[in-house]
Order: C-alpha cells, then structure tokens, then sequence
C-alpha cells in the first residue's frame, strides 16, 4: 500500500502523505517554517470552515460557481466546520503574516475532500481546484482576517461570555448570603472601618459584570468583515454583492448580524478591533486577578493568617506538609490573568505592525487572543463552580475582629473631635484593650453612650 501520492503545484511535483487531506502548499510549508510547535485551536481551524461554506454559497449567489461545484465545498466545509478534519492541519502559526498558508491549508482540504465526496481521489485537483473554486472570489488577506473576526466573536459569544455570566452570578449569590455578615475594611492593607462581606463579594460581581459589558462594547467592530477585499482591499476578482452575500451567509450560519466593512482595506491594513478586544480582556485580567488575590487574602490561614473566608477543599494537598490545604483554584486564574496580560503586549506589538496595506503579524495576533479568551474563561468557570459557590465565613474569625478593631472609634469624630478619638485609639493599641474600653477609661464618655454612637452595623451600611 502507497504511503505517500504526488500532488503538483506551479513549483513542480510535492509528495505528500496519502492519507491527509491536505495539499502541495501546504506540504511545501511544513519544510519551510520549521519554528515552534504552537498550532492555532481547533475553534480558529472549525471558523475556516464557516467561512468557506459561506463563500461558497456567496460565489453561488453571484454565479461565480456553478451548483455542482459550491455544493461539495459547502459540504467538506462543514465537515471542517464540524471539526471532521482537525488533525489536518500541520502547520505552526509561525507562517507568513497573512495567515497564507493556513488559508491554503483550508482550501486544499476542503477541495480534497470535495473531490473525494465527487469520486475522485485526492490530489486531483479536479473537478473542484482549491484556488480556482474554494478560494474563489477570495485572498488570504481578507479571508483570514475575516476568519479573526469571526471566530474571536463565537468564542467570546459562546465560551467567555457564559463563564463569566456564571461567575457573575455566583459572586452576586454569595453577596446576597454574606449581605449581614460585619468584617472590618481594610485600605493600606490596614485595619479600617466596617463593611460587609457582601459588600466585598458585591464589589467582585460589578468587576465581573462591567467586564462583560466592555466585550460587548466591542462586536460592533468585530461584527464589520473585510471578506471581498481580496488582495489589497479593492475587491479586484470579486463580483459585485459578493461582500453583501457572504454577511448574510455567515449570518445565518452563525445567527449573528455580520456586515461588510466599509473600508476593506481598513478592514485588512489594521486589526484595531482586535486590539481593543484584547484591552477589554486586559481590563478584565486585572479584575480576575484582584479578585482571585483578594480570595487567597481573606483565606489565608487557617490558624496563622486572616481566616475570613473557608475555602472549599479541592482535595490536593502538599507533596511535604501532610493535610496543608492552598488556594490552588485562585492560583490558577491569577496564572491565566498574568498570560491574558503578557498577550495583549503581543497583540499590541502585531497590530502596530503592519505595512501599507497588509498587517503581516496576523497569525500571532489572533493566536494570543484566543488564548487570552480560552484561559480566562476556563479559569473564571472553574473558579466559579470550585471556589466561589462553596465559600462560606468565619463567623467568630469576623465577629473578633470588628469587637477588637480600633478604627470603629471613627464614628466618634462628630462628636468628640479628631484629636480626642485619636487618643482612644492610641491608648486602645498601647494597652491591648477595646476602644470602648479605652473611650471609657479616659472619661471621654460613658458605655451607654459609646454604644449608641458606635454601631459597626450601622457604621457598615452607610452610604
């Protein structure tokens, strides 16, 4: 049995694996860009697919392709879309900065497989041809920016969006349990006035929920594709209404309101709507990482530290103190906001790299935003469901603080001046006692009166 057949490309005869699917370019790239081992996700290879079936009923529409040709590309592109060829693509993301490679890779697997599903065997190249047919009406450089656009909107659609509504609400559920649980703020990483926990775990929520709110702030110009730009952005070798044709195709694909860029060459020179996806996922990272420190703060312990908060058990342990427990769920999201912020310096740098009418670091760019994407949301998920929905508090940890905490001495200020409450809690710390204790030992006012004044209750909920 052969294990290599020969395909032909404008260079000469390429030999090439005879149960892949993939082509003579693509082959010749695998020789070529021998760099890295990083290989785009599946999501961005499954986009190719989408994008590929929709071009075709665009060409369709257009009478660019005959039915008997669009009608076995548009059903190997889905098989691609449906993730039937995943290991077909070889190549790293280290490639020329149009995407050219992985966009032929599209088109020859797609144009194998058409083939195949028309009786021909693969490398025939006939009847359906991977430049002539599926890459018809297209170029790398709008179609892979297009294929950036989309798949960075199914997977902030469909996978960061859900976990971050998850955590959302779970944050939000835990506000609402702790909602009358007192602790004392802390600013300065110093003991300040009562709060509530729910007021923290609040705070959290409205982090995460403004996060949601900034991605969304970003489809309108992640939903404007540049596809019918062709090589330079002028649409030169794409009928006319291909643009329109192919937005209400991938529209219906997807169920999302894709429109053609105005400006295909905005669309293909710069990817700034991919930038400031990445700096809403920066904002973002920064929040998951306060949030994921403030966690292992306020559960540190559990004899030696603040103890506030219970962490769940996760069931994994130290490999030399027996039975120690760490916050190895907020470990991880504090790792996945620190490679989210690393990447949106990468991001930056690509898209400030482009030249005229090309931006030539698009492989890269979209890489690192769809890991960016990936981490967080898988981060945020789990910290939801293994940390978050199973914290609780210590109630004689909290209660012990607020009794002892100076700065409940504040309330006094209206009443007894500045200067004089900063005596009481002078003497509180000098003598170890309570501030009551010490308001009351200087005369300054008697326990009834304190009482009434001071109210860490009252004190938490003023606003």
């Amino acid at each position: 049995m052969d294990t290599s057949r020969t395909e032909h490309d404008a260079f000469g005869p390429v030999e090439i694996p005879a149960d892949r699917y993939w082509g003579a370019q693509t082959q010749r790239a695998l020789g070529v860009f021998e760099v890295g081992e990083e290989r785009f996700p599946a999501c961005l290879i499954r986009a190719f697919g989408l994008q590929k079936m929709a071009a075709a009923r665009a060409n369709l529409r257009c009478g660019a392709l005959k039915a008997m040709l669009a009608e076995p590309i548009v059903a190997a592109a889905a098989e691609l879309r449906d993730g039937r060829f995943d290991t077909h693509f070889p190549l790293t993301i280290w490639q020329t900065g149009s995407g050219t490679q992985t966009n032929m890779n599209a088109n020859e697997v797609i144009a194998n497989r058409a083939n195949e599903l028309m009786g021909q065997p693969l490398g025939t190249k006939s009847p359906v041809h991977p430049n002539d047919h599926v890459n018809a009406s297209q170029s790398s450089n709008d179609s892979f920016p297009t294929v950036m656009h989309l798949v960075a909107v199914l997977e902030l659609e469909q996978r960061l969006k859900p976990a971050l509504a998850l955590l959302r609400d779970s944050l939000r559920e835990r506000a609402d349990a702790f909602a009358d649980v007192l602790k004392i703020a802390r600013t300065h990483l110093m003991d300040a006035v009562p709060m509530t926990m729910g007021q923290t775990f609040d705070t959290f929520a409205r982090q995460v929920g403004h996060g949601i709110e900034r991605i969304d702030a970003t489809l309108p110009r992640l939903l404007s594709l540049p596809q019918g730009g062709t090589a330079a952005g002028t649409g030169l070798n794409a009928p006319p209404a291909f643009d329109v044709f192919f937005c209400e195709e991938i529209g219906a694909l997807t169920g999302h309101g894709f429109s053609p860029n105005a400006s295909k060459f905005e669309g293909m020179a710069a990817h700034d709507a991919l930038v400031e996806v990445s700096g809403a996922l920066n904002v973002l990272a920064t929040s998951l990482l306060k949030i994921a420190n403030d966690l292992r703060w306020l559960g540190s312990g559990p004899r030696c530290g603040l103890g506030e908060l219970k962490i769940p058990d996760d069931g994994l342990t130290s490999s030399i103190m027996p039975g120690k427990r760490n916050p190895t769920i907020a470990e991880v999201l504090a790792q996945a906001c620190m490679q989210a912020m690393g990447n949106h310096v990468t991001i930056t740098l690509a898209n400030a790299s482009g030249n005229f009418e090309l931006n030539v670091a698009k492989p890269v760019l979209i890489a690192n935003l769809l890991q960016s994407i990936r981490v967080l949301a898988d981060a945020a998920g789990v910290l939801a469901r293994r940390l978050v929905q199973g914290i609780a508090v210590d109630p004689a940890r909290l209660a012990g603080n607020v009794e002892n905490a100076l700065l409940l001495a504040t309330a006094l200020n209206p009443h007894l001046g500045y200067d004089r409450v900063a005596k009481i809690t002078a003497a509180a710390l000098a003598q170890g006692m309570t501030p009551r204790a010490a308001a009351v030992s200087l005369g300054f006012l008697d326990e009834a009166t304190y009482d009434r004044i001071v109210d860490a209750g009252r004190m938490a909920h003023r606003q």
